[in-house]
C-alpha cells in the first residue's frame, strides 16, 4: 500500500464525483414483468377488496386392500363458484395417471444407452409396465345421473348439465379404483414399502383421490398437466374421510380422529389423552404392540374417520408396523398435538428426534409467519423420502440395522422433518400455485427451514441458505441454468433452482440488503395477508417492498428473472493524503520513504563488491553538493509555509491538520448481478472497519464504479464481502492487495469396503477394549 499514489491537492479533494451515464437495465422498475394491479390484487401486494377464490368440500369413503395393494374409493364433492364468472365445466386433477404406461410423464422421459450397462439399469428398462392410473367407474350428479366427462392425461373435464353461476354450488360424485405403486421401484410422492423380514406393508397415500383444480383470477383454470415435477394447485375446503383398513392397522391422517373409541384399545385411548397434555414425546402405540401386530396379522377390518377443516388437500398412511408417539405444543393460544408414526426399523432415531423436530418447526415458523392454525402436525416414516400435506408429512432416513447412525443420517432426518412440516405454512396455508411456481413453496420454505435449523443447534450443518453454499451452482454453465421465474416442469437443476437459490436470495435479502427488522416485518406481513389464499409472485414481491419501504425491483430482477451471478472485483486502489506543505513534515516523510526504498540488485552487489570509490580515495574532490542535504528544512521554507497557513480559513486549517487518508477504490461487476458492496478495511494498527454500501451504488453504471473512503488511519488492505454474504463466485479478486487462497489435493487409495459410521466404530472399539481387559485379567 505504501507505494500507492500520493499527493491529492487540498481543494481538488472537495470536487464532486464524476457521474456516468445512467444505465437503468438493472435498476429499472418491474413494469411489464408484473401483472397490472386490479380490484382482486392490489399494487401494494395485498388481496383486493373484490378478491375471491373457489371452494371444494369433500366427503370420501376409501378402502385399502392389503392383499393386492390397491384402493377403492367414492367421493362426493361440493364445488362453490365464488368467482364473478359463469362456469360451464369443471376440471378435476387425476395425478395418479402419471403411472399409466403411456402417460405423458412416461412417454416424455429421456435417456441414453451406454456400452456397459448395469443389470439394475437394464432391469429398469425391461420392467413390466405398471398400470397404476385411475380406473374411473362413475361420475354422477347428486341425483345419481351420469355426467359427461373427458379425461386428458392427468386432467378430467366434467361437463355441467347447466351453467354454474356466481355464488352457486354444485355437488357431484366420482367412484374410482387404482393399484398402489411400489415407491422404491417406481418412485412417486406416495406408495407402499414391503418389509420382507416380517412380510408386512407400509402405505403412504398421497394424490390418492381425484381432486379439484384451481380456478382463479390469474389463470382461469390451472390445468397444466402433471409431469412429475410441478406439484399441485388446490382450493380450500372441508373434508370428512372414512378410511377402511385391516383391523390391526394404525392410520395416520390429515385432520382429527373422530372415532378413537372404535379403533383404539382402551389403553391406547388413555395414552392418547395423556400425550395431549405431555411436554415430551409420549407413546400411544408401543414398539412391543407394533411388533406383535406384525407377527399376528388380524382378520377383519376397521374404519378410521377423520375430519379436517379449511385444508387444501388430504393424505394418510396405514400399517400394522406403526409405533405412534405424540406431545403437546403450545402456539399462541392453541394446543397442538405433534405426532410421529414409524416402524421399529426407524428406532432409536425416530423415537428421539421426530416429534421433537415437529414441535420445534411449529414454534419457529409460527414466530416468523402466522400461528399454526391446525390441531395436529404429523411426521410419518416410510418409503417416501420427503413429501408434505396439510397436518401430515412423509419423511425418510432410518438408522442401520444395528441401531447406529451417522451424523448425516441424524441431521438429514431433522432437516427433512423441519422442511416437510414447514410446508404446512408454504404452501398448505399460504397457498401458492405449485404447478406453475415451485420456488414460491420450496424456496420460501427452504429459507424458513434454514432459520429453524439454526435455532435447533448452534453450528447446525445446513446444506442450503448460506450464500457460500450456492456459489457452485451460480457459476455453473449458463446452458444448465434457467431463471427462478421458470415453470416448474421446465426447471433445470431443480434442487438448486427451486430450493437453494431462492432460499439463499431471501437470506441475503434479510441479512445484507434489508436487515432483519425490515425483512422480518415484511415477510410476516406477506404470510398474514395471504394465509388461506392464493398468492402469486407479484403479490410476494410487492408486499415485501410495500411493508418495508425498500425498492427491491433490482433484486427481484437480478436474482429471479436472470441467471446472472455475483462476481464483483476490486480493480485497484489509489491512496491520497493531503499535501500539508509543512516543510518539516513533508521532508521527514520523504526521508522515511527514501530510507525504506528497496535497493536494486546492482546496488546490493555494488555495496559488496566496490570497497572504495574514487571520492573515498580523493576527499578533495567533494564540493557543495556532496555535503548538501535537499531534505533539510530552510528558514525560507518555513517562512513560505507560515504565509500559506495564515491565508487559510479555520475550516481549511482543520482539514489541512487532520492527517486524513483518502482511498479511491475501483469495483468491477464481472458476474452481472448487482449487489451491495460490503468492504472491510484493515488498518495499519491492526484494527479494522466494515462499511456496507447499498446496491444502488451501481444505478448509474452497472459495470464499474469507484468509491472514495476517508480514514483517520492508514489502510493496509481492502476486502470485499469478508463475511461471504453475497454468494460471490470468485473470491480471488475480492482483496487488495491480492491474497492467495490455498487449495489442497488428496492422496488416497481406493477402498471399496463400506466404512462403519462413527457410532458403529465406537462400539467396535469398546468391544475390543472390553475383550483386551478380560484377557488381561485372566493372566
Amino acid at each position: 500500500m505504501k507505494n500507492l499514489i500520493r499527493g491529492l491537492a487540498l481543494f481538488g479533494l472537495l470536487a464532486g464525483p464524476f457521474i456516468a451515464m445512467a444505465q437503468d437495465t438493472k435498476f429499472g422498475q418491474l413494469g411489464q414483468e408484473l401483472p397490472t394491479p386490479n380490484t382482486y390484487r392490489t399494487a401494494s401486494g395485498a388481496p383486493g377488496h373484490q378478491y375471491w377464490q373457489q371452494r371444494a368440500d369433500y366427503t370420501i369413503k376409501v378402502e385399502l386392500n392389503d392383499e393386492n395393494q390397491s384402493v377403492t374409493g367414492s367421493e362426493t364433492i361440493t364445488y362453490t363458484n365464488n368467482s364473478p364468472d359463469v362456469l360451464t365445466y369443471l376440471w378435476v386433477q387425476l395425478d395418479q395417471n402419471i403411472f399409466e404406461p403411456k402417460s405423458m410423464s412416461n412417454m416424455t422421459q429421456t435417456g441414453t444407452l451406454q456400452d456397459r450397462m448395469s443389470t439394475a439399469a437394464v432391469e429398469h428398462l425391461t420392467r413390466e409396465a405398471f398400470d397404476g392410473g385411475y380406473k374411473i367407474r362413475a361420475v354422477k350428479d347428486r341425483n345419481g345421473k351420469d355426467l359427461k366427462y373427458t379425461i386428458n392425461n392427468t386432467m378430467m373435464r366434467i361437463d355441467l348439465p347447466a351453467p354454474l353461476k356466481p355464488k352457486q354450488s354444485y355437488t357431484f360424485s366420482i367412484d374410482w379404483f387404482n393399484f398402489i405403486n411400489d415407491q422404491k421401484a417406481l418412485g412417486g410422492r406416495g406408495g407402499y414399502e414391503y418389509f420382507p423380514g416380517d412380510g408386512n406393508y407400509l402405505y403412504e397415500m398421497a394424490q390418492w383421490f381425484p381432486r379439484m383444480a384451481v380456478y382463479d383470477d390469474v389463470n382461469g383454470w390451472q390445468h397444466k398437466q402433471f409431469l412429475g415435477a410441478g406439484e399441485f394447485a388446490l382450493p380450500f375446503g372441508d373434508y370428512k374421510v372414512s378410511i377402511t383398513v385391516p383391523a390391526d392397522h394404525i392410520v395416520a391422517s390429515t385432520g382429527e380422529l373422530q372415532n378413537a373409541s372404535q379403533v383404539l384399545t382402551s389403553a391406547q385411548q388413555k395414552r392418547f389423552a395423556d400425550a395431549a397434555k405431555a411436554d415430551k414425546p409420549t407413546l400411544i402405540v408401543t414398539q412391543e404392540e407394533a411388533t406383535q401386530a406384525e407377527k399376528n396379522k388380524a382378520k377383519g377390518k376397521k374404519t378410521w374417520v377423520y375430519s379436517a377443516k379449511n385444508v387444501r388437500d388430504f393424505a394418510w398412511a396405514s400399517s400394522r408396523k406403526f409405533i405412534w408417539d405424540a406431545m403437546n405444543v403450545k402456539v399462541g393460544n392453541q394446543n397442538i398435538l405433534a405426532m410421529s408414526y414409524y416402524p421399529k426399523e426407524a428406532n432409536p432415531l425416530w423415537g428421539q428426534y421426530s416429534t421433537e423436530s415437529v414441535a420445534h418447526t411449529l414454534k419457529v415458523y409460527s414466530k416468523h409467519t402466522i400461528d399454526y392454525p391446525y390441531p395436529v402436525a404429523i411426521s410419518v416414516h416410510g418409503p417416501v423420502g420427503g413429501m408434505e400435506y396439510p397436518m401430515l408429512s412423509f419423511n425418510g432416513y432410518r438408522p442401520e440395522a444395528d441401531g447406529t447412525y451417522s451424523a448425516n443420517t441424524k441431521y438429514g432426518l431433522i432437516t427433512v422433518i423441519i422442511h416437510e412440516v414447514g410446508h404446512n405454512f408454504f404452501p398448505m396455508i399460504i397457498n401458492s400455485d405449485e404447478r406453475q411456481w415451485t420456488w414460491m413453496d420450496e424456496g420460501l420454505n427452504t429459507f424458513m427451514q434454514y432459520i429453524a435449523e439454526q435455532e435447533w443447534e448452534k453450528g447446525y450443518p445446513s446444506r442450503r441458505g448460506e450464500p457460500a453454499n450456492i456459489v457452485d451452482y451460480m457459476k455453473s454453465a449458463k446452458n444448465t441454468q434457467v431463471p427462478i421465474m421458470t415453470n416448474s416442469e421446465s426447471v433445470l437443476q431443480f434442487g438448486n433452482n427451486a430450493y437453494g437459490k431462492p432460499a439463499t436470495a431471501l437470506n441475503i435479502l434479510r441479512e445484507t440488503v434489508m436487515g432483519r427488522e425490515l425483512f422480518d416485518h415484511a415477510f410476516k406481513e406477506y404470510a398474514n395477508r395471504w394465509a388461506f389464499k392464493h398468492p402469486m409472485p407479484a403479490d410476494f414481491f410487492r408486499t415485501m417492498e410495500d411493508a418495508s419501504g425498500v425498492d427491491l425491483d433490482w433484486f427481484w430482477r437480478g436474482w429471479f428473472y436472470t441467471t446472472d451471478h455475483t462476481d464483483i472485483a476490486i480493480e485497484g486502489v489509489k491512496w491520497f493524503t493531503i499535501d500539508s506543505q509543512n516543510p518539516d513534515f513533508v521532508n521527514a516523510q520523504k526521508r522515511e520513504q527514501q530510507n525504506k526504498a528497496p535497493q536494486t540488485l546492482s546496488q546490493q552487489r555494488n555495496l559488496q563488491d566496490i570497497k572504495r570509490t574514487r571520492l573515498d580515495e580523493r576527499p578533495e574532490l567533494a564540493d557543495f553538493y556532496n555535503k548538501y542535504d535537499p531534505l533539510a528544512t530552510t528558514a525560507t521554507d518555513k517562512e513560505r509555509y507560515q504565509k500559506f497557513y495564515a491565508s487559510l480559513s479555520d475550516n481549511e486549517k482543520k482539514v489541512l491538520d487532520s492527517g486524513l487518508n483518502f482511498y479511491e477504490v475501483g469495483f468491477r461487476n464481472l458476474g452481472g448481478l448487482v449487489m451491495p458492496l460490503i468492504v472491510r478495511m484493515e488498518y495499519e494498527d491492526g484494527t479494522d472497519e466494515v462499511v456496507n454500501i447499498p446496491a444502488e451504488i451501481w444505478r448509474y453504471n452497472n459495470e464499474e464504479v469507484t468509491k472514495v473512503f476517508v480514514t483517520e488511519k492508514p489502510v493496509v488492505s481492502f476486502t470485499l464481502d469478508p463475511f461471504l454474504q453475497t454468494a460471490d463466485t470468485d473470491l480471488s479478486n475480492n482483496s487488495y492487495p491480492r491474497r492467495m487462497a490455498p487449495s489442497r489435493f488428496d492422496l488416497f487409495k481406493q477402498n471399496r469396503q463400506q466404512q462403519p459410521n462413527p457410532m458403529q466404530q465406537q462400539r467396535q472399539e469398546s468391544s475390543r477394549g472390553a475383550g483386551n481387559g478380560n484377557s488381561g485379567s485372566n493372566r
